[in-house]
């Protein structure tokens, strides 16, 4: 099988050569020493070499067959014997070696199909034998080393498995083609019968009488019949390539035809090349024609920016007069002030005098105002009984003169019925009065519940609204626990994964950041509704790096979000790092400000807050008596725009304004708290709605009641309006039949009596309501005399403050203008400087694009051309030369496809032509080989038939030795 260390003489089978097809055409440098290496090839090989590969080395078993272990057995290098007693394994280890080493199951002939190897009971067989690797044929010797393992695992239902390993153990390879390589290099044929001889094989050869089977035997193990195999091969193909070459010279003619053909078409358009060459001249003045224009727009650009640096300081002097301005305004603005509040101290001290004054003499005037009032009603009623006294007299003298016309009796019932008519009318006018006031006061009723009731359904619909915006931020909240984004708004994690897939599409160019208070963290806990009385609406917003990503997250938006309640979208250049504001940031050893305050995790985050709320100059103070302190008693700190108290209220220098937010909403780290206090005030406002309902039922029955009362009095007050209508027209009728008759005059001169003691009376009580009249007018005169004196003096403080109020607001106008006009400056510089930089900036770009339009010219043309054409000229002299070669070339047709047809069948022809001497010359070379070969093998079969002969003798020789022992 392998190469022992013994020097042989190589037998022709043992250099069996692997058949390789033909898959190419030879080239031509295929020479003369390349076929005598071929034919020499032909020949028999010299004696092998010393050789040390493919020697086995060992060979172990695993549950093979009918043996639970068997080996291993060390072989050596030379010549080696396996005895032993019938069972023990010998033919075991052969048909181990034949089955490891690739072979078929029939190849043994103990059986069809490898599960009959497996030992009865047991799943799976195990071979591995070690083949010699050393030597200068040893096979990838670098990757196995010295030996090569086999290691074959054979399963119960026929299948198997290869592990080739070096010999350290390291598994290489797991195929069988690695296998049959390594088999085909060391020259191993474990199907040939003088390799590996099987028990069945030698019975087979020794008993058979045919000489057919023999001499088939024979040439299998010579080889002689894959030799045979081969020259048939070689003939076919021989007969194939003769046929290729046939057809490719039938297509050379056809190609060189239509090579001919579009040679001269090339040949008619080589007039237009010298346009074209002229066009490629122009393209070269072209390219550096936009050179020479770039480069006179860049020069405004570069004067420009160095007048406007030179105005910059004219800038920076104007700011600091500004500043020294501002100072002096603020300096004389504190000094009036202070003279002011010295002087509002003096008014304060005179106020509460004032105050005992203007009471004292409030109190005077009410007493003398009510005695006045006394004296008057009085004095009213004496004119009025005055004037009863002088119609009662006028009367009787009436009554007197016609006593004797009229009859006595018929007088008396006439006045009699009268009287009682007329307190009939008036019984009816007190009734009417007094459901007139009922009436009134149920209709002010009705009127009060109606309010109430609009009042309470207002303030119902308010607490329903609260109610339910409570609710939905409880649910939130408790959605919160899980996602920290939904106490941003239910919708807000799918419209993150939204923009995340969107982002991954390439929508965007950077993903947008946002919400930004999902990137904000507190260091105090304290200042969470200071910060958010601060950032407001953009603890929601999202930040993009340009205008084309804001325009695609608002489409997307628009998907999520109701349309008006959007948050604000920011564009601001993303950097991965914070901007640094120590120089314009506000510092206070006390209290921080709203940057210090956050832990941001995102640069573009602050950077964010920083430009749009300048987070920087934002003071948080927890108390605001502090920051009133701070802010508005003194100066304000250096930097520092406004401060904001842990209630929410913000502070400026000289305002104050209360926070509209009661508790934080979104950067609140105790979640529970939150919904503890969310829960109590959602009970408190289900109580309070409760409540209203209840009350406003009560409200609608009362209505209902006074609504039922006043219909019915209305009717009462018709009935009565028809009883007074009657009862007026009978007095009437009386009293008109009466007119001729006389009153009872005792009865007239009584009530004269009566009323001249009233007026007696009344007189006597006007002469003491006089007196005391008098008395409490000189009481309130001192007491006006004393108010009038403590305003006089507070006029005079007013007097002298008038002039210092006008003073402070003038003073407070001048801090303001100068303000005013020192940001008017400021931001005037940083326009100023905007502009420089926009104009560096686009010098930059223009510089960058004159480096490009340089670099493109180069490429174009490498050397530079001075051209004093315009670029305009230039490209409309080009379009006339395209114009011109465009009509050329619809006339002869593409110039680039007419040169690319050429070339094409100038190639197809050359490489057509090459293919057809190739297959010439290969097969020219192959019969000169095969005609060597065959003679070769005609010389190799008849010494074959020689050697067969001798076998034939040996072997009936053997046969004769072993018939006499037989016999014997």
């Amino acid at each position: 099988m392998g190469k022992r260390k013994e020097e042989t003489v190589s037998q022709p089978g043992s250099h069996k050569r692997r058949r390789q097809e033909y898959t190419g055409e030879p080239s031509d440098e295929c020479n003369e020493e390349e076929k005598s290496q071929l034919l020499a090839d032909s020949t028999f090989s010299s004696p092998s070499t010393v050789g040390e590969v493919g020697i086995i080395e060992s060979i172990q078993l695993k549950n093979f067959m009918c043996h639970s272990m068997l080996g291993p057995f060390q072989f050596g290098s030379n010549l080696n014997f396996v005895v032993g007693n019938n069972g023990s394994g010998k033919s075991s280890v052969l048909t181990a070696l034949i089955v490891g080493l690739g072979g078929k199951a029939t190849t043994t002939n103990r059986g069809s199909s490898l599960k009959v190897f497996v030992k009865d009971g047991e799943s799976s067989a195990d071979i591995s034998i070690t083949l010699q690797n050393q030597g200068r044929d040893a096979y990838k010797p670098e990757v196995y080393g010295d030996s090569i393992i086999v290691n074959q695992h054979i399963n119960l239902d026929g299948s198997r498995s290869y592990r080739l390993k070096s010999k350290s153990g390291t598994l290489i390879s797991s195929k069988k083609e690695e296998l049959v390589a390594i088999l085909d290099h060391f020259n191993i044929q474990v199907d040939n019968p003088v390799s590996v001889l099987t028990q069945e094989m030698s019975k087979h050869f020794l008993q058979s009488k045919n000489e057919g089977d023999k001499y088939k035997f024979f040439m299998k193990a010579t080889q002689l019949e894959q030799m045979k195999e081969d020259y048939s091969y070689i003939m076919k193909t021989k007969e194939n390539t003769r046929l290729q070459i046939e057809q490719g010279v039938e297509r050379l003619r056809e190609l060189k035809l239509h090579y001919c053909e579009k040679k001269e078409r090339y040949k008619s358009i080589g007039f237009v090349n010298e346009m074209r060459n002229n066009l490629e001249d122009l393209k070269h003045k072209m390219a550096w024609a936009v050179v020479s224009e770039m480069e006179r727009e860049i020069l405004p650009i570069k004067e420009c920016i160095r007048t406007e640096e030179e105005r910059a300081e004219k800038f920076v002097q104007k700011l600091e007069e500004c500043q020294v301005k501002v100072n002096e305004a603020e300096e004389k603005y504190k000094a009036i002030q202070d003279k002011l509040v010295k002087i509002g101290e003096e008014a304060q001290a005179l106020h509460p005098q004032c105050i005992s004054s203007k009471t004292d003499v409030q109190a005077g005037r009410k007493a003398f105002n009510e005695a006045e009032a006394l004296y008057n009603r009085f004095r009213t009623e004496l004119k009025r009984l005055g004037r009863d006294d002088e119609q009662l007299r006028k009367r009787i003298e009436e009554l007197k003169n016609s006593a004797n016309q009229v009859s006595e009796p018929e007088m008396l019932e006439r006045q009699r019925k009268i009287a009682q008519l007329k307190e009939c009318l008036k019984g009816f006018h007190d009734q009417e009065i007094m459901i007139g006031q009922q009436m009134d006061q149920f209709q002010q009723a009705i009127y009060k519940y109606k309010e109430e009731q609009a009042t309470l359904r207002k303030e119902q619909h308010d607490v329903k609204q609260a109610l339910d915006v409570k609710l939905k931020q409880l649910r939130e909240l408790k959605d919160s626990k899980t996602n920290t984004l939904k106490r941003f708004g239910p919708h807000v994690p799918s419209f993150l994964e939204a923009v995340e897939t969107a982002y991954r599409q390439g929508r965007f160019k950077y993903k947008p950041v946002g919400p930004l208070g999902a990137f904000i963290h507190l260091k105090d806990a304290e200042l969470t509704l200071a910060v958010e009385s601060c950032l407001k609406g953009l603890v929601q917003a999202f930040c993009c790096d340009n205008h084309n990503d804001e325009r695609n997250l608002q489409i997307l938006m628009s998907k999520y979000y109701p349309s008006g309640f959007r948050p604000q979208i920011i564009v601001n250049k993303f950097q991965n790092k914070v901007y640094d504001v120590r120089h314009r940031g506000v510092h206070h050893p006390e209290f921080p400000s709203v940057l210090t305050a956050l832990e941001i995790d995102d640069a573009v985050v602050a950077n964010c807050l920083i430009d749009i709320r300048s987070i920087e100059t934002v003071l948080l103070i927890k108390s605001s008596c502090k920051a009133r302190e701070v802010m508005q008693s003194n100066r304000p700190p250096k930097n520092c725009r406004e401060a904001f108290t842990a209630e929410g209220d913000q502070v400026f220098e000289r305002r104050y304004y209360s926070s509209d937010y009661l508790r934080p909403k979104y950067l609140s780290k105790d979640v529970e708290a939150e919904i503890s206090h969310l829960e109590k005030e959602i009970e408190n406002k289900k109580a309070q709605l409760m409540t209203s309902q209840q009350r406003l039922h009560s409200i609608e029955n009362e209505i209902r009641q006074n609504e039922d009362h006043l219909h019915r009095h209305r009717r009462h007050q018709k009935e009565l309006q028809i009883k007074i209508r009657t009862t007026s027209a009978e007095i009437s009728d009386l009293e008109n039949t009466e007119e001729h008759q006389s009153v009872d005059i005792r009865t007239l001169e009584d009530e004269a009596e009566e009323n001249k003691n009233k007026m007696e009376s009344v007189k006597r009580e006007m002469l003491q309501q006089s007196g005391k009249m008098e008395e409490l007018r000189s009481i309130l005169q001192a007491a006006e005399k004393r108010f009038e004196e403590m305003k006089e003096k507070i006029h005079q403080v007013e007097e002298i403050a008038g002039p210092v109020k006008d003073e402070l607001n003038q003073a407070d106008s001048e801090v303001e203008n100068s303000k005013r006009r020192l940001q008017h400056y400021e931001d005037k510089q940083k326009e100023h400087l905007a502009c420089i930089k926009r104009r560096k900036e686009l010098l930059a770009a223009k510089e960058k694009e004159l480096e490009e339009k340089i670099a493109q010219a180069r490429q174009i043309y490498s050397e530079r051309i001075e051209v004093s054409r315009t670029v305009k000229s230039l490209d409309a002299e080009m379009n006339r030369l395209r114009e011109r070669i465009n009509s050329e070339k619809d006339r002869h047709g593409n110039r680039e496809e007419i040169i690319q047809q050429f070339f094409d069948a100038k190639e197809k022809y050359e490489d057509a032509n090459s293919k057809v001497k190739n297959l010439k010359k290969f097969v020219k070379l192959l019969e000169e080989i095969m005609t060597q070969r065959f003679k070769i093998y005609r010389q190799f079969l008849s010494c074959t038939l020689t050697i067969y002969y001798v076998f034939e003798r040996i072997v009936e020789k053997y046969f004769l030795i072993t018939g006499m022992r037989h016999f014997q």
